[in-house]
């Protein structure tokens, strides 16, 4: 029963957290979505080489430009050179493909990715006081 609970609440707890990430903010325009990239290695990838040693200068600068813009939240590299994972903000997730699309990593095949829309649950308001 207490998974059960749990479940639901999990469920509903999403749900809320989407709900208010896709109303429109008070100016109109539309709320920012949370999306999760998790980059494998593609087939350009060097075999045998780590992250360090990759054809990633161009990603560098264009995960650079994603966080100069306010788009990035986080991301890096994982530590045992199996790829990496950004999570960053967009409208749609039209924008959100665009984005990735354009990353040079994966116009040239270094990496392969996933992307996911993250309904992000505020845990925060769910603590008692």
């Amino acid at each position: 029963m207490k998974i059960l609970f749990f479940s639901v609440f999990l469920f509903v707890a999403g749900g809320i957290a989407y709900a208010q990430n896709a109303a429109p903010t008070p100016s109109g325009s539309p709320a920012k979505q949370t999306y999760l990239v998790v980059y494998k290695p593609g087939p350009k990838w060097l075999a045998g080489k780590p992250v360090a040693e990759q054809p990633l200068k161009e990603h560098f600068k264009y995960m650079l430009s994603l966080y100069t813009s306010g788009t990035m939240r986080f991301a890096g590299p994982f530590s045992n050179d199996a790829g990496g994972a950004l999570v960053f903000e967009a409208t749609a997730d039209a924008e959100a493909l665009a984005i990735v699309k354009t990353d040079p990593a994966v116009i040239n095949k270094i990496f392969v990715f996933e992307l996911n829309r993250w309904d992000l649950v505020q845990w925060h308001k769910y603590v008692k006081k």
